[in-house]
């Protein structure tokens, strides 16, 4: 059975995506099993089209943060319903876009959209949906946006980090605005009704 719209815990199925890859000035492929194999944590970054207004603003946001989440050994691919062709295009063209390295991901048919349920039928375009997917597989982490708000890649990265750190520790938990070296909960009978005890010590 295929599904349609993934939600926070699924097991993601595999996909395989055609790619504009700024490194090579190529096109390429990439699927999840593939990253799965090299124990990769995921990015897909969604947007609504190539040549657009907000959209370059927030892919230079995100090669700003690139190489930490590469560090981390996340694959980041950005992804809209343009073809491999207008990436290239845009990614001459466009100056904001002078230091993407991240490989351009290209779903015309809307068929990974509609999978992660960013695709809009009306327009023909993907909402600005951020995906976190495990080495294992499983969606960890999701944000939805209307076309008009752009988002934060800093945020994103802090929430890799979390998510690194929950990988090895999975029986803590992060608080609002944790960052790495930050205390962790450790939920259990003691902890109820305590949290600011717990976070104060």
């Amino acid at each position: 059975m295929e599904i349609t719209k993934l939600g926070i815990g699924d097991s993601v199925p595999d996909f395989t995506i055609e790619t504009f890859d700024p490194l090579e000035n190529d096109f390429s492929e990439i699927s999840l099993d593939s990253l799965k194999k090299k124990k990769k944590w995921t990015v897909l970054f969604f947007y609504p089209a190539d040549f657009t207004f907000v959209c370059p603003t927030e892919l230079a946001d995100l090669a700003g943060v690139h190489k930490e989440l590469s560090d981390l050994g996340v694959e980041v691919i950005s992804m809209s319903t343009d073809t491999k062709f207008t990436h290239l295009g845009w990614k001459q063209a466009e100056m904001l876009l002078k230091h993407v390295k991240y490989q351009m991901g290209a779903d015309p048919t809307g068929k990974i959209s509609r999978m992660f349920g960013v695709y809009d039928e009306a327009s023909g375009l993907a909402l600005r949906g951020t995906f976190i997917i495990s080495p294992e597989g499983k969606l960890v982490g999701s944000e939805i946006n209307y076309y008009n708000c752009g988002r934060n890649a800093d945020e994103l990265l802090r929430k890799i980090k979390a998510n690194v750190y929950l990988a090895k520790h999975p029986n803590e938990a992060c608080p609002a605005k944790w960052e790495v070296g930050d205390k962790t909960l450790k939920p259990g009978a003691k902890l109820v009704g305590k949290v600011y005890e717990a976070l104060k010590k």
